[in-house]
């Protein structure tokens, strides 16, 4: 039923990596700092630092970004 389906996660993109080359193939970064994304529940893993938490995620395991509309 549709009542137990996983509901995305939302978070505040804190700091990005340079991306890189994986298996051949650059891998560009298309998230920023500042940017509000949605992700799956059980993606990323955990860190606590200094009484808080954050969430390492791969940006592969990103299911959207939120863009805000300009009034």
């Amino acid at each position: 039923p549709s009542s137990s389906q996983e509901k995305p996660q939302m978070a505040k993109v804190i700091y990005v990596g340079e991306g890189g080359i994986i298996d051949g193939k650059e891998v560009k970064m298309y998230v920023k700092p500042g940017d509000i994304i949605f992700y799956s529940k059980f993606s990323g893993m955990e860190y606590h630092f200094n009484d808080k938490v954050y969430t390492i995620i791969r940006q592969a395991d990103i299911l959207g970004i939120l863009e805000e509309e300009n009034e």
